[in-house]
């Protein structure tokens, strides 16, 4: 996504760019120059060892305003508290693995990071490393708190890094942070109650065992992190524990395809958009044992009845104008997706095949496929499920506005 040069998309912004000490620190001269371009004032906040890449007079002479280096020995009392009440919105470009994790777990011992910590608006964050810092277990889940926390990460490419190799791990290009930056103060879904289904229900077989889909709710998750983002109402029903999410989502813990249908078809009237990405079992047992069943009286016989279909409920349930997304796991092709978008009343079927590399439960990306009733598919090349929710809430909104 390419922001046109002189389009004042940022007109009036007031932004804090941050720049931690990666190689990519150089493109910050020329991002605080675009985001300028594009209307912004741009205050800049820098680490020590981001002064090892770039000079701190360039990013002074750029933006028109000194450039903060330390908490300590500046003209102002309390720079970071300062920046962070001038701010509507914080970029850090690039973001370190180092910044990523302090951020992550709310350290703030130096400029930047104190800077982030005293700042309660939105931050789009820009990581920036080698390959194998960010496919580090650690960084992941940095990375994934961070999302939670609502920090707007946009990138990292794949393509050639410092020293000479290549991988994922290369900042994304100035014009793409701004596009991210100019998004953040999207409120294309204000006034509009969003409800999203996410993870995968359990069917009881007795009180310990159940039968069950393997997803993770983090597609959901993440779709709801998104409406809210553009400032819908959002009502998340999911099957997973502890899921953590802003403070303003409504979620409604459920366990089986049952549960989430009453709970789903019960907001039928107060719903404007809908989203269901949860996996809901197909079959349940037609009956539970009351008591946990014992191997020693062998293998036991299941019968399975149909589970609840909540999406084809809902969509019986619901009033005209209101918008509905269906989601579809397949294996081996998406066929059975393009029928079930053909016949079910949704607006859009998003399907993927679980088989694919990167594109299964459990995994921080997707590759999806969005299908329309008449059958047109639009295939989306793998992205992070937060890129993926991104282009799905967009997808919604011209719905809504144009109707197609």
């Amino acid at each position: 996504m390419n922001t046109e040069k002189c389009n004042p998309v940022l007109e009036a912004r007031r932004l804090v760019l941050g720049i931690s000490g990666g190689v990519a620190a150089y493109k910050a001269v020329y991002l605080a120059r675009r985001l300028i371009e594009v209307g912004a004032e741009v205050r800049t906040v820098m680490t020590t060892a981001a002064l090892r890449f770039v000079g701190e007079r360039s990013l002074s002479a750029v933006t028109g305003h000194r450039a903060v280096t330390s908490l300590f020995g500046d003209t102002g009392v309390s720079p970071h508290t300062e920046l962070a009440r001038w701010a509507e919105a914080i970029v850090v470009a690039p973001a370190t693995s180092n910044v990523l994790a302090k951020v992550a777990n709310g350290l703030s011992d130096d400029a930047l990071t104190a800077t982030v910590a005293a700042f309660d608006g939105p931050v789009v964050m820009a990581p920036a490393m080698h390959t194998e810092m960010w496919q580090q277990p650690a960084c992941r889940r940095n990375v994934e708190r961070l999302s939670r926390d609502g920090r707007r990460l946009v990138g990292p490419e794949s393509g050639a890094l410092a020293g000479g190799d290549s991988g994922m791990g290369r900042m994304a290009e100035p014009e793409d942070i701004v596009a991210a930056t100019a998004s953040v103060f999207d409120s294309s879904m204000s006034g509009v109650t969003v409800l999203v289904t996410a993870g995968g229900t359990r069917e009881a077989i007795d009180p310990v065992r159940y039968v069950g889909n393997r997803s993770s709710g983090k597609m959901g998750h993440a779709v709801a992190v998104e409406a809210v983002r553009r400032g819908a109402r959002v009502i998340l029903v999911t099957t997973v524990a502890g899921v953590s999410m802003p403070d303003t989502v409504e979620t409604v813990r459920v366990e089986s395809a049952a549960d989430m249908a009453a709970e789903v078809w019960s907001r039928s009237s107060e719903i404007d958009v809908a989203v269901l990405a949860a996996a809901v079992a197909d079959f349940r047992p037609s009956a539970a044992a009351p008591t946990k069943l014992a191997r020693a009286d062998g293998p036991p016989r299941i019968v399975l009845e149909p589970a609840p279909n909540v999406l084809s409920g809902l969509v019986q349930r619901v009033a005209s104008g209101v918008t509905i997304v269906g989601f579809a796991a397949e294996t081996g092709g998406l066929d059975r997706a393009v029928g079930k978008a053909a016949s079910y009343g949704v607006d859009f079927i998003v399907a993927n095949d679980v088989t694919m590399p990167g594109s299964g439960f459990g995994t921080d990306t997707n590759q999806v496929s969005i299908i329309s009733p008449d059958g047109t598919q639009e295939r989306l090349a793998l992205m992070t499920k937060l890129e993926v929710a991104r282009v799905i809430m967009s997808r919604i909104v011209e719905l809504r506005t144009h109707g197609g």
